[in-house]
């Protein structure tokens, strides 16, 4: 797996995949819509502005992966805080995710579903043909990114890759070991994201 993403002219990006690369990005992208959630379904006869002023969770998720995803947005390990201010980090997220975390969840739902959407169309088009060409737009490939992202980050949690480190040694983990496709997905997943930003660079 060495595919990698080059600048279409006029913004966006290209990127070819072979039906198998197809298969285990679709499936990485589903999955992570799986651990995300399904969205709130409207209330039928609800106003849907009142979607607009839903409050979501105040606590950080539960599962390692998920509180990646959707961190806190003041104190953290890395802050030495006293009592007092660890208390007040804490109510300011407390706070800030209610307001954020519904709308943070949506966007990386819809970036998760375009990927899913564009390797669909892919898939569909070059059925039995061979090697595809997947072309991005520009908010195309901004949705690809957020999920490529998300998908690292969840996936670096599982395989508990750190701030610190670079996941570097799994890479010399034996061929027997259960998490070498995890770990072979996560740095594929990274060349991608590497250069799918470099398209989106002026």
């Amino acid at each position: 797996m060495a595919g990698h993403f080059e600048p279409l002219p006029g913004g966006g990006a290209r990127l070819a995949l072979d039906e198998v690369e197809i298969s285990i990005l679709r499936s990485l992208a589903v999955q992570l819509l799986e651990l995300i959630g399904p969205g709130a379904e409207p209330v039928e006869g609800r106003d849907p502005l009142d979607a607009l002023f839903a409050e979501g969770p105040t606590k950080p998720p539960a599962d390692p992966a998920l509180a990646r995803l959707f961190p806190d947005a003041y104190g953290g390990p890395d802050r030495k805080l006293g009592a007092e201010e660890e208390a007040a980090a804490r109510a300011a997220s407390a706070e800030f995710r209610r307001y954020t975390e519904n709308d943070l969840r949506a966007r990386k739902r819809e970036d998760a579903l375009a990927v899913v959407r564009g390797l669909d169309a892919l898939a569909g088009a070059d059925a039995g043909a061979g090697p595809g060409v997947l072309e991005l737009s520009p908010e195309q490939s901004r949705q690809w990114l957020g999920a490529l992202n998300d998908l690292r980050l969840a996936i670096g949690t599982r395989l508990e890759v750190t701030d610190e480190d670079d996941g570097g040694e799994l890479l010399r983990l034996p061929d027997s070991d259960p998490r070498k496709p995890m770990v072979m997905a996560y740095f594929w997943l990274g060349g991608l994201q590497e250069t799918l930003v470099e398209t989106l660079m002026p």
